[in-house]
């Protein structure tokens, strides 16, 4: 195996048997593993019989963690760089690591793996020829409205992740603006309570606001090139995963 200061490691975005033996290879490799969560890692770690030093990087400290990173890579230790599900920078912590790498030239690579938008942009139904991914929405009702109608507006696919403790406003937000649209919420990916919700954005606003749904959860809305076959998107499923966690 090609051998690299630091690796860019994605993780399970849930069921846990979703990771590469490259992925553990390198995990085993590495001197130090820099991490989210130090539990939440630990855990996944002890599943695998992986014991090795863990160095906290979140967003509130990778700014400063970077450099330190940085320049011990460039003295000789080796890294492997994870965040609590998926890939690291893809709304987590990465892209400053990244940036410092550069800067000290440190050489990096990043291996391919799990990533919720991709699987959830599949599993929807809508069209992933073209594709915007926007994160998590705003909190603030404004600038979340402002990122919706920029979605309806388009002729690709949106996806955004969403809190669960906001979907149902945020629905309702997207039912006013326009009901027809077609929308997908797919929550617990990979896990055994796999769900994906789709229909009208009235059909899902009406659904969410009658009933509780925990779990992370991505919202896709179907652009204009969606609305053309809207009455075969149109509607309400539920799909069982049949994994575990």
């Amino acid at each position: 195996m090609i051998s690299y200061p630091v690796s860019f490691v994605a993780l399970p975005i849930g069921n846990r048997e979703d990771i590469t033996r490259r992925a553990l290879a390198v995990l085993e490799e590495a001197d130090c593993i820099c991490c989210e969560d130090t539990r939440n890692t630990g855990r996944l770690l002890a599943h695998y019989g992986i014991s090795k030093p863990l160095l906290s990087l979140h967003e509130h400290n990778e700014r400063e963690r970077s450099e330190e990173i940085a320049t011990r890579a460039a003295s000789g230790e080796k890294f492997a760089v994870v965040t609590d599900a998926g890939m690291p920078g893809v709304s987590d912590p990465g892209y400053r690591l990244v940036r410092a790498l550069q800067e000290h030239e440190v050489e990096y690579t990043v291996l391919p793996g799990p990533c919720a938008l991709v699987t959830a942009l599949v599993g929807s139904g809508l069209p992933s020829d073209s594709f915007f991914f926007g994160g998590f929405l705003p909190v603030k009702a404004g600038k979340r409205r402002n990122a919706l109608e920029q979605a309806l507006r388009a002729s690709h696919t949106s996806i955004f992740y969403e809190s669960p403790y906001r979907i149902a406003a945020t629905l309702a937000q997207l039912a006013e603006l326009r009901p027809e649209a077609p929308v997908c919420v797919a929550r617990e990916l990979t896990k055994l309570h796999e769900r994906y919700h789709r229909g009208s954005a009235l059909e899902l606003a009406t659904l969410f606001a009658s009933q509780k749904f925990k779990g992370e959860m991505v919202l896709l809305i179907g652009g204009s090139n969606a609305l053309a076959s809207a009455g075969r998107l149109c509607y309400t499923a539920e799909h069982d995963a049949g994994s575990t966690t």
